[in-house]
């Protein structure tokens, strides 16, 4: 069996909160036109319970995420590696920072756009992040 280290934990700990946010929006997206059959107010409970995991994995991402910077030898912030990994980190906050206004939205047209813009930043924080794991 391949050894376990602390690499392999970050890095483990990282990809399982990412999937729990990204994956989770996405989930949550899929079901809100169903849930709304079901009851008008459903998707509102749905999400509910969705954030009680949802932010302690973002805080994990942040977490994991500051561990993953710390770790990186040597970061160079003009190389290619150092800017792709700012623009993750302004992507990923502009995920969770779009997630908030997303559940203090009041209006259908405030729902539908935060939540579209933090899940598509969810998805491209994700595949920056894979880019970031191949270097």
């Amino acid at each position: 069996m391949l050894p376990v280290d602390a690499e392999t934990i970050r890095l483990f700990l990282h990809v399982a909160a990412a999937t729990v946010w990204v994956g989770g929006q996405l989930t949550l997206a899929g079901l809100v036109p169903g849930l709304r059959a079901v009851a008008p107010d459903a998707p509102r409970a749905a999400a509910r319970r969705f954030n009680r995991i949802a932010w302690p994995a973002f805080l994990v991402l942040v977490a994991t995420g500051i561990w993953n910077v710390v770790a990186v030898p040597d970061l160079d912030a003009t190389s290619a590696y150092g800017i792709t990994l700012m623009v993750k980190v302004v992507v990923a906050v502009v995920s969770g920072v779009a997630a908030f206004l997303h559940s203090v939205s009041r209006s259908r047209a405030g729902l539908a756009v935060w939540g579209a813009v933090s899940a598509l930043a969810a998805v491209v924080a994700l595949f920056l992040g894979v880019l970031l794991a191949q270097y």
